[in-house]
């Protein structure tokens, strides 16, 4: 199978990309554009080779678009190209409504065009798969699960942009027939992860001896998704899932932003001991806008249908994650020193004096 993955350096995008490669069997178009989240060095060992091409591409830009369909004719799409940090969002919804909304229309263009021109068993099995996020469902109080059927009421910018995206790719399909997925997951860490994210950059801060910046109380609640289990689900939904169909995709594991904060303080004590514990670096600053209270899957459907359930806990994941950073210097320090070194995004205010976090 050849497969178009656009966002294909990004954080999930490039986790996909390292499977496919892994698995050994399908062809590889990785179309991104290269932004400031992008890494090239996500992909080494998969770009460039033999079952595999980049296309630096903008997902907007339909006349490009157009030509990477009509030039690899794929056999299938897995859209994840997204601006994805609701802390930007905040400070310029802009470039987030032209790359999530924008651009996802014109890949369903494409797309349609393109699997409109295929006969027979191609274009019987063609996919569209669409990669979304659970913020599109808003907050959960104390209790309750997001499921596939729940409501949308997204709270931020970015949110907002994808719960657009989501509704085009399901009228794509109803309209037009055109064979697509959706799967909306919960917060994804791992290796790879750009550190303007909480999980890395807890981690970089705590390194380096810096504040450990945390919104609020703490006691935001999210769902954590270790991404290689993430990259599983996500091809397992591209080849098993029925056109048309939706799939959360979840950890099974819920945890304060405090609690994530704290597992990595031990962490980074036990592994690279400092003159006191981290823990005394954490400093509590103003909350974000409108930050959801807690995210939650209910992700027993794709269990129950396609047979995924998560194989990482969170302790294996979060572990793995800090091991990685603490052996892999070379990926992050370029990016902290060229492109992002930790300020505070989306308070509404310049942003030239705080720290930042996310989740």
């Amino acid at each position: 199978m050849k497969i178009i993955v656009t966002g294909a350096a990004g954080f999930i995008g490039s986790a996909v990309c390292r499977l496919l490669h892994q698995d050994g069997t399908d062809e590889i178009v990785a179309l991104d554009k290269l932004t400031y989240a992008a890494s090239l060095e996500s992909l080494q060992g998969v770009v460039p080779g033999n079952r595999a091409v980049l296309e630096q591409v903008d997902v907007a830009d339909a006349d490009e678009v157009r030509r990477v369909f009509r030039e690899h004719r794929p056999d299938a799409v897995m859209h994840l190209a997204a601006e994805s940090h609701v802390d930007r969002s905040i400070d310029g919804s802009a470039v987030f409504i032209r790359t999530n909304v924008v651009g996802t229309h014109v890949m369903l263009e494409a797309a349609r065009e393109y699997w409109n021109g295929l006969a027979g068993e191609r274009k019987a099995a063609f996919r569209f798969h669409h990669i979304s996020t659970d913020e599109v469902y808003g907050s959960l109080g104390a209790e309750g699960l997001f499921r596939e059927d729940t409501a949308y009421a997204p709270n931020s910018p970015y949110s907002a942009s994808k719960a657009a995206s989501d509704h085009l790719v399901h009228a794509w399909h109803e309209t037009y027939g055109l064979p697509t997925l959706l799967s909306n997951c919960s917060n994804n860490y791992g290796p790879f992860h750009f550190p303007e994210k909480l999980i890395p950059l807890i981690i970089l801060n705590g390194l380096e001896g810096k504040p450990l910046p945390v919104y609020g109380k703490g006691d935001n609640v999210r769902d954590w998704l270790f991404v290689e289990d993430h990259a599983r689900a996500l091809v397992t939904i591209l080849k098993r899932g029925v056109p048309g169909g939706r799939y959360n995709v979840g950890g099974n594991a819920e945890r304060r932003n405090i609690d994530v904060v704290h597992a990595i303080c031990d962490l980074l004590d036990e592994l690279v001991p400092a003159g006191k514990p981290r823990r005394e670096l954490i400093t509590y600053v103003a909350d974000r806008p409108g930050h959801d209270k807690r995210y939650a899957i209910d992700a027993s459907k794709i269990k129950r249908e396609l047979g995924w359930e998560p194989q990482v806990t969170f302790e294996q994941g979060l572990r793995a994650t800090v091991e990685w950073y603490l052996a892999n210097r070379w990926w992050w320090e370029p990016i902290r020193q060229r492109k992002y070194s930790g300020e505070r995004l989306g308070t509404l205010a310049p942003a030239h004096a705080t720290p930042a976090t996310a989740g």
